[in-house]
């Protein structure tokens, strides 16, 4: 891209994430969103109407869009937001657009960059650690930032992209790092979402629930267990111990979140698929296959999917 050249930047999958992401990008690029129709109609109509830490006021700059038909060819970036469920199924829908292009996964759970690494070569790592949400239809609030997003080349030769799209994040005025190993910066943002997010969920609960004496020791086990299986899958996570992981989510991220109703507890009150198979199922999975026993994980994943299975018995 030259310099003069403003960039521009497909989102696909745009929820509360995806839509703050396009709204704060707007200002520094040409920013298209693949958002639902509810979205993108309040959009057309009135622009996105953002709140929070990320500013306050109505973004106009932001262009929807409700299929592939709708994306000029000129796509600088790909930025997928989706999700994780919904990872193959928009990949393959916009699989034209991706292909060939720097694709960005910025989604919860492991596993997602897989599977964008099947429709383009050169793939981006990333974590997002803010508290978003959706407040009505093209209206969305960033409520509280805990760190800064981290990017990092996941696949294919994306240096180049990794450095012109960090820039780019800069510009907007987003906290931004580039991540040297970004494997082991999508396990330890994992950790915070296995621990807590589905008990939050199960017990219809605040992540603050977490603390509670009776849960420590749930939480606990389910944090051993992933070190273990990390470890044996050779990923290098950004704490030298489990305790001291421990030590920095008793002590700063429960904390941080604790009034905060995690995106599962949301999911499974509203009757959609949850992300447990890219979390705590995804570390029962993994545990199989290294002989590694994961029976916390094991456990908080099928009363997960019990719960979706029965939406009737909550």
């Amino acid at each position: 891209m030259g310099s003069l050249k403003r960039p521009t930047v497909l989102i696909l999958g745009a929820g509360a994430v995806g839509l703050a992401l396009a709204g704060k990008l707007g200002s520094v690029a040409t920013v298209y969103a693949a958002c639902r129709p509810v979205h993108a109609g309040a959009i057309r109509e009135r622009g996105l109407v953002m709140e929070g830490v990320w500013g306050d006021g109505t973004v106009r700059e932001v262009i929807p869009v409700t299929g592939p038909a709708d994306v000029p060819p000129a796509i600088d970036f790909v930025i997928v937001t989706a999700k994780g469920t919904d990872t193959r199924a928009i990949c393959e829908e916009y699989a034209g657009v991706i292909r060939g292009r720097p694709t960005v996964s910025l989604q919860n759970g492991i596993g997602n960059e897989e599977v964008i690494a099947g429709y383009t070569d050169t793939v981006i790592g990333g974590t997002v650690t803010t508290n978003f949400s959706v407040l009505g239809p093209g209206h969305v609030r960033v409520l509280s930032e805990s760190a800064p997003m981290r990017l990092g080349v996941w696949s294919g030769d994306a240096g180049e992209a990794l450095g012109e799209l960090t820039g780019i994040v800069r510009s907007a005025g987003i906290p931004v790092e580039a991540e040297p190993d970004i494997r082991a910066g999508k396990w330890g943002k994992a950790l915070l979402n296995i621990a807590v997010n589905p008990i939050c969920a199960l017990l219809r609960a605040p992540v603050g629930v977490a603390a509670d004496e009776e849960i420590r020791g749930i939480v606990d086990g389910l944090v051993r267990e992933t070190f273990a299986v990390a470890g044996a899958e050779g990923v290098r996570l950004p704490w030298a111990t489990v305790d001291d992981y421990l030590a920095h989510l008793f002590r700063v991220q429960v904390p941080d979140f604790a009034a905060v109703y995690p995106s599962m507890y949301h999911d499974l009150r509203l009757g959609r698929r949850t992300e447990i198979d890219l979390l705590n199922g995804y570390v029962a999975r993994l545990g199989e296959r290294h002989g590694i026993p994961t029976p916390q994980n094991r456990c908080i994943a099928a009363l997960v999917r019990c719960a979706e299975a029965h939406p009737d018995w909550r």
